[in-house]
């Protein structure tokens, strides 16, 4: 019997995670300064924007799905207080990587992906599915990780150290909510060493 999770994470999301996480190896360094705020540092760098631009329209895409995700948690009316509040946080930390995102394309003169209808997400989401505060949290959780590990996985990518930080922050965030929602739900923190990204 599948579990709420597998039932709940599309394969269409994963999909999009991998891709990811396969594309971004090749974001330039121009892309990563402007997303990381440094526009004089990607003055005069080469690359290639157009292929830059997709890479980052697919994270932006991630960040859509994961503010999606917590407004249906949050409108659902199954999260308790401070679940809900946490939650809402969380939805926060999403929205100030979409907007980062987003500054960034347009830097690169590139249009960013348009957000889908709320009820587009909920059906690739399964949200039907859910029926208590747990089935939320484990699909919020399942997200988290994914971003956790698609973030992570753009840092070797990187030649300098400063252009690979802003991957890593945005890593520490998604790995921090995963953490607080594993908590919430009861489950016992990952046992091994070098959880993450691999």
């Amino acid at each position: 019997m599948k579990s709420v999770v597998q039932t709940l994470c599309a394969p269409s999301i994963v999909s999009s995670r991998r891709v990811f996480m396969g594309r971004t190896g090749t974001l330039s360094a121009v892309a990563v300064a402007l997303l990381a705020g440094k526009d004089v540092l990607a003055q005069g760098m080469g690359g290639d924007i157009s292929k830059d631009v997709g890479i980052l329209n697919v994270a932006l895409g991630l960040e859509h799905e994961a503010i999606n995700a917590y407004q249906l948690g949050a409108g659902s009316g199954l999260l308790q207080k401070p679940v809900l509040d946490i939650a809402l946080q969380f939805q926060g930390h999403h929205k100030g990587h979409r907007d980062a995102l987003i500054a960034t394309i347009q830097k690169m003169g590139g249009m960013p992906v348009a957000e889908k209808k709320l009820d587009d997400y909920a059906m690739a989401l399964k949200a039907d599915m859910l029926r208590n505060q747990a089935d939320v949290l484990d699909l919020a959780a399942r997200l988290e990780l994914g971003a956790t590990n698609a973030y992570l996985g753009v840092i070797p990518a990187f030649g300098s150290k400063d252009l690979s930080k802003v991957a890593a922050r945005l890593a520490a965030d998604e790995t921090m909510h995963f953490t607080v929602l594993t908590s919430a739900l009861g489950r016992p923190l990952p046992a091994g060493a070098l959880t993450f990204g691999a």
